[in-house]
């Protein structure tokens, strides 16, 4: 006997997380998703992990760039966070981004950003676990954006 996926998202919603979007250039095409699943490995060396649906149209580019960065939203950004959590063909349009000497793209006003390169893949169920490790990070500072029970959170102190 397991538990339900619903159980299963009803656990897990009481964890509040940090939201998050991967990016990634891979065919001259500009690549992203919002996502919460999200952590640090190592230290030493400096390792993350991010966890993306296989069924998403950009596992398989992130898996072919080999580089992503992962930028973390603020509170003001649900707009951003939902826009790329959509299937939109073009979800850079109309926001504002640069791009890395690797051509990755970083999005603006982000509590920070993570530059990574892919060290290892591994199959976690209907998932694929992307190990990366830290090459750069930018702290711009700020209030994160949460998401808790289904929602979008701030931090309050």
């Amino acid at each position: 006997m397991g538990v339900s996926n619903q159980e299963f998202r009803n656990a897990l919603a009481t964890f509040a997380s940090g939201v998050t979007v991967v990016t990634a250039s891979a065919g001259n095409q500009l690549y992203g998703l919002t996502v919460s699943a999200f952590c640090s490995v190592s230290l030493e060396p400096p390792l993350i992990l991010v966890c993306i649906e296989n069924a998403a149209r950009c596992r398989d580019a992130f898996s072919k760039a080999g580089k992503i960065a992962i930028n973390v939203l603020s509170e003001q950004q649900i707009d951003i966070s939902a826009r790329f959590a959509t299937q939109l063909k073009n979800k850079f349009e109309g926001i504002e981004y640069g791009l890395n000497g690797n051509g990755t793209p970083l999005l603006s006003g982000t509590v920070a950003t993570l530059e990574c390169s892919i060290c290892e893949e591994v199959e976690g169920g209907d998932h694929t676990i992307f190990v990366a490790e830290v090459e750069r990070t930018t702290v711009n500072g700020g209030s994160p954006l949460l998401y808790f029970k289904g929602g979008y959170n701030r931090l309050v102190n």
